[in-house]
């Protein structure tokens, strides 16, 4: 099997530790690379719900990237998290373009509203915390209360419950 280079896509705090540890962590597993992308350079603050937990450092700025480098994107959530990606015109192009290519796009909880953000749900059956589900139907999306969506390329799961039917479906698309 050869190497995959999966990147994980943050903004630089609000970051759900456990939706990016866990995937992480599988995808080393599993022989793979993982490059965190983020917003700027430095750490990135994970959070375990409202609280403070670890950093991790950022490996490159999704200014500084491009969809090619990379087989597979990750975007943990988080609800601060996402909601800072989609006013960075890098991140949602770049999510954008990554939907784009047919390469796999995993998205976890409030993740999903970068999605949306990338104007990438329109027409597609996808998950997420139930919270969002109201801006995943504005935005054309059909939104389903399941653990795991699967619709081409996209891998969406609802929250950290999730993560073994996630973290499944994301090696699965590694192949």
């Amino acid at each position: 099997m050869a190497t995959k280079r999966i990147a994980f896509l943050t903004a630089a705090e609000g970051v759900e530790e456990v939706e990016l540890k866990e995937p992480w962590q599988a995808v080393l597993g599993a022989g793979h690379t993982a490059e965190l992308l983020s917003t700027d350079e430095g750490d990135v603050q994970l959070f375990d719900h409202l609280d403070k937990a670890s950093t991790q450092r950022v490996d490159r700025r999704v200014s500084d990237v491009v969809v090619a480098d990379y087989d597979a994107l990750v975007l943990p959530g988080g609800v601060a998290n996402p909601d800072a990606l989609r006013t960075d015109a890098d991140a949602v192009a770049f999510i954008r373009d990554f939907v784009g290519s047919g390469k796999p796009v995993a998205a976890i909880c409030h993740a999903a509203w970068t999605l949306v953000e990338a104007d990438v749900v329109r027409g597609r059956r996808v998950t997420s915390w139930p919270s969002l589900r109201t801006d995943i139907v504005n935005a054309g999306g059909d939104w389903v209360d399941d653990d795991l969506v699967l619709d081409g390329n996209l891998i969406t799961s609802r929250k950290p419950d999730d993560l073994p039917a996630f973290t499944k479906a994301l090696l699965s698309a590694l192949g």
